[in-house]
């Protein structure tokens, strides 16, 4: 892959601009860098990632989400619970071959992503 090429921002569309910053600046310990009209744009995901934002749209979720991220924390219990404290929502545990095992969560709008212990 050409060093030029570079994954910059996650872009998640949000029907609740305000709520899904909340929300996401809270699990994730990451602070807001700007406003724009109907877009927020987050801090790094990690050191050298791509930053997270948000696109207010008029449209609601509907079907399950076709990317999401998956985020390594030291304790996925402590941490479910933590996003469940925010008004997230657990939808089930798995475990597959030798991958760590995984929750799979919601935010407050539906939108899926997991979360996996670091040290598995």
């Amino acid at each position: 892959m050409s060093d030029e090429i570079r994954v910059t921002t996650v872009m998640h569309d949000t029907v609740d601009l305000d709520g899904a910053v909340t929300f996401w600046t809270a699990v994730l310990g990451i602070e807001v860098l700007e406003r724009t009209g109907g877009y927020v744009y987050l801090g790094r995901l990690s050191n050298d990632g791509p930053h997270l934002a948000f696109q207010l749209v008029p449209e609601t979720k509907q079907v399950k989400n076709r990317l999401h991220l998956d985020i390594k924390v030291p304790d996925r219990m402590a941490f479910a619970s933590r996003v469940e404290n925010l008004g997230g929502r657990r939808l089930g545990e798995h475990q597959e071959g030798d991958f760590p095992a995984w929750i799979v969560m919601a935010d407050p709008q539906g939108n899926e992503f997991c979360i996996y212990d670091g040290n598995s």
